[in-house]
Order: structure tokens, then C-alpha cells, then sequence
């Protein structure tokens, strides 16, 4: 599994979202991801890259895009 895969099986897994919907995806734009879905969300990204955000990361960590660059300082490449 790429960690493109990866990526994106975290975000359907937490938010039960169809991979089409995932590039526009934003923190409160769909029901799921509240503040129980995101750290649901950081949880699965975690254990996926077996990495673990620092607590600025989790809190910027707003939408789909942006998560590629926060992972990007784990040296996990999407």
C-alpha cells in the first residue's frame, strides 16, 4: 500500500467519505469531523506512518491538503 493509500484510508475510515471528496475535505466539512473525528482522524494517520504529531501539527492539521504538508515534516512523502 502506497502512503498515498494510506493517507487517504485514514480520512475514509474516520469520516466514512468517498475517496472523490477527499481533495476539497476541511475540518467541519462533513458531520463526521468534529473534535472526536479529528483526533479519530490523527489516531489512524498515526498508526498508519507509525509517527507522533506533535500537538501544534494536530491543531493546524485543518483539511486534506494541509495534512500532506504537516506529514511532510515526518518525512512521510504522499
Amino acid at each position: 500500500m502506497t502512503n498515498l493509500e494510506k493517507y487517504n484510508e485514514a480520512f475514509i475510515t474516520s469520516f466514512e467519505v468517498d475517496e472523490a471528496q477527499l481533495k476539497d475535505l476541511k475540518y467541519q466539512g462533513v458531520e463526521e469531523w468534529d473534535s472526536i473525528g479529528h483526533m479519530s482522524l490523527i489516531a489512524e494517520i498515526e498508526e498508519a506512518f507509525d509517527i507522533s504529531l506533535e500537538t501544534d501539527d494536530v491543531i493546524d492539521f485543518s483539511s486534506y491538503e494541509k495534512g500532506i504538508e504537516i506529514l511532510k515534516k515526518y518525512d512521510v512523502e504522499i
